[in-house]
């Protein structure tokens, strides 16, 4: 009998999983390394969908210390990826500290500066010497490369193939693009994203939002949003130019297709449900 490797792959989610990396990984904290290590670990604690660095405990260069201050409060982000995925997941904007496998939380503490609570010792014989550290506390490098949002997971990956097929955007009734000349991006158990040449894109009808997010694989995003509609808000962006990986869509376009009427060669698309889904985020 065949077996459907998404299944295989979600059915791991529940455990604490990790994997050795052959990178260089560094660490900095207001200019001070707390580690620069070739033997680092990807940790993904149970129902996390993003990996963070493990490190060995000898190779810091910064102290470990019981923590000082209390914990303070922790907002959950539980989602589900899609169909066939576990229903309990945490998305990225979940903090460090919500851990969801047993171990100790430590301050990370250097010459200059305290990073409260930005380790995490883990109970399990397989991970004996490592520790776990808060990837929103330190200022990150993998060889001689900044990373950002979280370290890039070698089990997602992204693939941009140009179409000519006619794509077009609408929502509340008005179109908002129409293009033959998307650039088609394919993630990893996230819903193919559209993104269209500027010139066809009406953004005289859009606003831009201060907004900014961070993508490890694509770069950091600017946002618009269509006013006068709740469902608009923060509905479409647009990648900076870090990311060579992601080249072939620098300065294109791409809206929520959770949000918007998305039609591909005059066929009305369904809206898939993701955390994107609600235009709060």
């Amino acid at each position: 009998m065949a077996t459907r490797l998404s299944t295989v792959f979600f059915s791991t989610f529940a455990q604490l999983r990790y994997q050795p990396t052959a990178k260089r990984v560094r660490a900095s904290l207001g200019g001070n390394t707390v580690v620069d290590t070739l033997h680092a670990y990807l940790i993904w604690e149970p129902n996390r969908i993003t990996p963070i660095f493990a490190v060995p405990e000898a190779e810091l260069q910064a102290g470990l210390a019981a923590p000082q201050l209390p914990k303070a409060p922790l907002e959950e982000h539980p989602f589900t990826l899609g169909q066939g995925a576990p229903p309990s997941n945490f998305d990225p904007s979940t903090g460090f500290g919500m851990h969801t496998s047993p171990g100790e939380e430590l301050d990370v503490v250097t010459a200059t500066a305290t990073a409260s609570r930005a380790a995490f010792r883990p109970e399990d014989p397989d991970l004996a010497g490592y520790v776990v550290l808060d990837f929103a506390a330190f200022d990150w490098l993998e060889d001689d490369e900044e990373i950002i949002g979280h370290p890039r997971d070698p089990f997602h990956r992204i693939d941009i193939r140009a179409s000519s097929v006619e794509v077009q955007v609408a929502l509340d009734g008005v179109t908002l693009a129409r293009t033959n000349g998307a650039q088609l991006l394919y993630e990893t158990m996230l819903p193919v994203r559209y993104y269209i040449p500027p010139g066809d894109v009406r953004l005289d009808l859009m606003e831009a939002t201060p907004k900014l997010t961070v993508c490890p694989y694509k770069g950091q995003a600017r946002y618009w949003s269509y006013p006068g509609v709740e469902s608009g808000r923060n509905i479409a962006w647009s990648y900076d130019t870090r990311f060579q990986d992601a080249a072939q869509i620098h300065g294109l376009i791409s809206f929520f297709n959770e949000r918007v009427d998305l039609t591909v060669a005059g066929v009305l698309q369904p809206r898939p449900v993701s955390p994107w889904s609600r235009p709060d985020r």
